[in-house]
């Protein structure tokens, strides 16, 4: 479906927008793949090793709806994957994330709707299910405005969805990295937050595919939560440093202990699918012919128990200390 479309990612220097074209162009032919940052130095570094004829670069902040919607004429698809994600910094900052990850987002609608986008997917995160810090409730937010968006655009207009997830192996400013540069300076016993701390675990190849396969799925309105596995803080620390060293510091300022991506409280609106969950709208469309628990690629999905959580904590699939190593090596 990508073949001679084209494609706009907003924050795409970051870690996915770096592994999404990697990917784009070498299974499919875009007709152009256009890196929407506000970041000159790092869209400069990306030049240097994604420079493939369909790559475009256009220096803009998600802030400005303007420059938004002269990037998105004659666009395809939009992925949103720009955000401040940085707990700590959200929380000695609020102004600036709601700034960026909540007004950010009603641009990013406002424009796709104005320029006649096809499709709009965001990426959220495991912290919008019953956050409970800033940076967890913008993305809240903005997964509302982005569901609701499908009414405002009409029924020849976009179609927007949500993929949410958990901590992606090895991406820009993960405990991953954090861990292997201490490690190099010769630290032995690593910093832990909470020895009873678990979280949701995928690969950056696993996300964007993921994403790929819900531009195909997506009707519009839907919320898709990828099965994926849990970690134990302590097997993680054991599988990078070889040893179960540790130095408790405590949570940090809006930290959970683990984390949930599809919460009880939105059980009655969950469907369950072979390998995927998808949250459907809590509001009523103008159109209510829509039935989610088909999806565009035939996909037959179930109601979850009125009880259903999905949580980091008590998810049947952990990863054993073996598997976070060879995860750890694969990602070097």
């Amino acid at each position: 479906m990508f073949n001679n479309k084209v494609i706009l990612i907003t924050g795409g220097t970051g870690s996915f927008g770096k592994r999404f074209v990697e990917h784009i162009v070498a299974h499919y032919q875009p007709k152009k793949v256009i890196i929407y940052s506000r970041d000159e130095l790092k869209q400069f570094e990306m030049q240097q090793t994604h420079a493939h004829p369909c790559m475009r670069y256009f220096i803009g902040d998600v802030r400005d709806k303007e420059r938004l919607k002269s990037a998105m004429r004659e666009v395809d698809y939009v992925i949103h994957a720009a955000a401040l994600k940085q707990v700590p910094a959200a929380e000695y900052n609020p102004n600036e994330c709601i700034k960026t990850n909540i007004y950010g987002a009603q641009n990013v609608i406002d424009a796709a709707i104005e320029t006649n986008v096809s499709r709009v997917i965001a990426l959220s995160t495991d912290k919008a299910a019953n956050p409970v810090n800033l940076y967890g409730a913008t993305k809240l937010a903005s997964d509302k405005l982005f569901v609701a968006a499908n009414n405002m655009s009409g029924a020849k207009g976009p179609r927007f969805a949500v993929v949410r997830y958990g901590n992606v192996v090895g991406s820009r400013g993960s405990v991953v990295p954090f861990y292997r540069q201490l490690i190099a300076k010769g630290v032995t016993s690593l910093p832990v937050t909470h020895v009873e701390m678990t979280r949701f675990w995928i690969t950056l190849d696993k996300g964007v595919e993921f994403v790929i396969q819900n531009f195909q799925r997506m009707q519009g309105g839907e919320i898709f939560v990828p099965k994926i596995p849990s970690i134990r803080i302590l097997d993680l620390v054991e599988s990078i440093s070889g040893q179960r060293d540790y130095e408790v510091v405590g949570i940090r300022p809006g930290e959970k202990l683990h984390e949930v991506m599809v919460p009880e409280e939105m059980a009655h609106h969950s469907l369950e699918f072979a390998d995927h969950y998808v949250i459907t709208p809590a509001i009523t469309f103008f159109d209510k012919t829509v039935d989610y628990k088909k999806n565009k690629l035939g996909e037959i999905g179930h109601a979850v128990s009125d009880k259903f959580e999905y949580h980091s904590g008590t998810n049947p699939h952990f990863l054993s200390i073996d598997e976070l190593k060879q995860l750890d090596q694969d990602t070097l």
